[in-house]
């Protein structure tokens, strides 16, 4: 249950990711054509940034799901099942810790953007809801790096 649910709130987040992917390519394409009739459109770097920053938080927990990040297992595939076990316990423990901080300290320092009333130069969008999503999508991360736990922790009790 606590995996499908995890997994399930992943695929959402990567699906906007996805979206403010493609919202990333349709903006550069529009932006481009339209400079040729001397029509930029208006503050495109900063929609493209926030929208980058949302894709790549965003589809982190689906990367995790997937292990397609870079990963070193050269040494620990040659280790018995308990161990592999172990390590990628204390791996994905040593994860959570990370990913817990980054989500807490994004909340703590978006709430700071938006006390300040900060914005972007030229659009004037403020900063804090795309900082409060790096903090969700961190705490997604945490949520599938525990179903890796409790995978981990059955892979130790089974060797």
């Amino acid at each position: 249950m606590f995996k499908t649910t995890a997994y399930s709130i992943a695929k959402f987040f990567n699906r906007i990711a996805a979206l403010a992917l493609f919202s990333m390519m349709c903006l550069t394409c529009a932006d481009v054509v339209l400079r040729l009739f001397r029509h930029p459109i208006r503050g495109t770097y900063e929609m493209v940034s926030f929208l980058g920053v949302i894709t790549v938080s965003f589809a982190l927990a689906h990367t995790s799901i997937h292990k397609g990040h870079v990963a070193v297992s050269l040494v620990v595939e040659h280790f018995s099942k308990k161990w592999q076990g172990i390590v990628e316990l204390l791996v994905s423990a040593a994860s959570v810790v990370l990913f817990a901080l980054i989500s807490w300290r994004s909340v703590v320092y978006a709430r700071s953007f938006q006390l300040s009333g900060e914005v972007s130069p030229t659009l004037q969008l403020p900063f804090y809801p795309i900082i409060y999503g790096i903090a969700a999508a961190a705490a997604v991360v945490c949520l599938v790096l525990m179903v890796d736990i409790l995978t981990a922790w059955k892979t130790i009790k089974e060797s």
